[in-house]
């Protein structure tokens, strides 16, 4: 049986190439692959051949964020039939080393996470038109529900998990610095968190035009309006939580006055180095926190999307067949029109 995948070769260099599928094994099921969204990582790898430290060194099937439904279920698969649709979880932590055993699983030593290049060799991804993975990592999704719903399970996953790193939301004022995908489901995350007040910051209209349906009751395009923040930065600064998903230095400068004294900021965007207020930070004894993907939280966002208790849908913006992956890649680099964009998957025999 074969499959087309989409396959980076290098900076701008995405392929749609064909392979041969393995057997499946005990415990396995083989995915039709029904929608899969454009991450902010498969972006980087795609215009800039990677992001900080971390270089896409040969060729990788992209993709960690997607949904499809069960085609072939292996031996030893309970709870999963043909037919079902289903939200993959790209993590698969080893179980065996240290953190593994202390219960901290998102640091495994060993982690092998679909469409990363952080390791060597790179873990292959989910932009395919059928694949076998693990049916552990699969996680069922409610009727009524699109595919291209369940593939928002991932991103959302990575929210919830940043908005733990906050503590108690409930009554809050919270920052939320950018308004791309991430920074719109934090938003919904925060909103369900119980947070009282959501202001969201970005430097583009369009973005900050969806942040109302996920939860933001204030936006501010700090391009235009570059004091909008000023009401908030009285008194030391007036945010209990600040939430960067920018990871751009004016940005977070703008975190660090708006946060108040003992206030927390959580790092959800990731870039390279950047210079950072150290004085703001010691003097107003900010808690500077970093929030890396997820765990159990993945089970979550199945949950509240299969609920539409958070509803993705506002963030979906536009759709490409896989055989136009390089027009979805180059549409997701647009963010005067583009917010999430996925690739559908038609399959070949």
């Amino acid at each position: 049986m074969l499959t087309r995948v989409a396959r980076l070769h290098g900076q701008r260099d995405l392929r749609i190439e064909t392979e041969d599928l393995p057997e499946l094994k005990s415990r396995e099921v083989l995915l039709r692959m029904a929608a899969g969204g454009i991450c902010g990582s498969d972006l980087h790898y795609y215009q800039d051949g990677g992001f900080g430290p971390v270089r896409v060194r040969e060729p990788i099937i992209a993709g960690h964020e997607a949904a499809g439904r069960v085609e072939t279920v292996g031996p030893d698969v309970d709870g999963l039939q043909s037919g079902m649709l289903v939200a993959v979880n790209p993590s698969q932590p080893c179980g065996q080393c240290h953190y593994c055993g202390i219960g901290q699983p998102i640091h495994c030593l060993s982690m092998r996470f679909m469409g990363s290049a952080m390791r060597l060799p790179h873990e292959q991804g989910l932009f395919r038109d059928r694949i076998i993975v693990p049916a552990i990592q699969c996680h069922p999704v409610a009727d009524g529900i699109t595919a291209a719903e369940a593939a928002c399970a991932e991103p959302l996953a990575v929210c919830l998990h940043a908005a733990a790193q906050a503590g108690a939301l409930e009554g809050a004022r919270v920052l939320v610095c950018g308004a791309g995908p991430i920074g719109l489901l934090t938003m919904a995350a925060v909103r369900h968190a119980g947070a009282a007040e959501i202001v969201a910051t970005d430097l583009s209209d369009a973005a900050l035009s969806r942040a109302p349906a996920m939860g933001a009751t204030t936006t501010i395009n700090v391009a235009t309006n570059p004091d909008g923040l000023s009401p908030w930065q009285v008194h030391k600064g007036r945010f209990d939580v600040v939430f960067d998903c920018s990871a751009a230095g004016p940005a977070l400068r703008l975190a660090f006055a708006a946060v108040k004294p003992r206030g927390t900021i959580v790092q959800v965007g990731v870039t390279g180095d950047i210079t950072i207020p150290l004085n703001a930070l010691v003097g107003k004894e900010i808690v500077w926190r970093g929030s890396q993907r997820f765990d159990r939280e993945f089970a979550e966002a199945v949950t509240l999307i299969s609920s539409r208790t958070i509803d993705v849908r506002p963030i979906i913006s536009h759709a490409f067949p896989l055989e136009e992956a390089v027009e979805a890649f180059d549409q997701a680099g647009d963010r005067s029109v583009a917010c999430k964009v996925q690739l559908t998957f038609a399959g070949v025999e």
